[in-house]
């Protein structure tokens, strides 16, 4: 169940200006009812000051009203106005521990997909064309200890983005009318 923004705040507000009960309360704001009985006994959340939820679009005044006549009913929060946010593509931030991880990944993205250009490859691992140019032409600082080894096991990109540069690539490749290479075929002994 979604809680309301700021539970603690909304059950302090719900607390002073309604006549709800500590379960109808504790059941909307996702908390234990003793804590609710904590807040308004003042042992809990005392400098919290009170959020409105109905001033703030998450209840209706016809809903507090509705549940306030029936203590076994329960509130309902409306649905939110704010479409959730767009994830944006770019450079992602890759972690401190998986920094050194990322020529090994580069290495194998060369390796596997050679369709796939710098642009793509630096898009996908968050890295720039100068580290790809250094991972290929073996100039990289560390250029001895590379591995290349799936991004996706080592965390670097999701399957799903490494299968859409992937596609996108090939699509390219077929528009500019060169050949896609097709990837290794297992070995099959077919009798006959």
């Amino acid at each position: 169940m979604t809680l309301p923004l700021m539970p603690k705040a909304t059950a302090v507000w719900l607390i002073d200006k309604t006549a709800l009960t500590f379960t109808q309360i504790a059941d909307f704001c996702g908390m234990h009812p003793l804590e609710i009985q904590a807040i308004a006994d003042g042992e809990v959340a005392a400098g919290i000051v009170g959020y409105d939820p109905v001033a703030n679009m998450q209840l209706t005044a016809a809903e507090i009203a509705r549940c306030e006549k029936d203590p076994d009913a329960r509130l309902k929060l409306l649905p939110s106005t704010n479409p959730p946010p767009k994830r944006h593509r770019g450079a992602r931030y890759t972690p401190v521990a998986k920094r050194n991880d990322r020529p090994d990944g580069i290495a194998f993205l060369l390796r596997n997909y050679p369709q796939l250009t710098d642009a793509q490859i630096g898009k996908l691992m968050g890295t720039t064309k100068d580290t790809i140019e250094k991972v290929r032409s073996r100039t990289h600082w560390n250029s001895s200890n590379i591995k290349p080894r799936d991004p996706v096991i080592l965390g670097l990109c999701t399957q799903s983005d490494l299968h859409h540069m992937v596609v996108a690539a090939n699509d390219r490749l077929t528009r500019e009318g060169l050949a896609v290479p097709a990837p290794p075929m297992p070995d099959t002994d077919e009798a006959a």
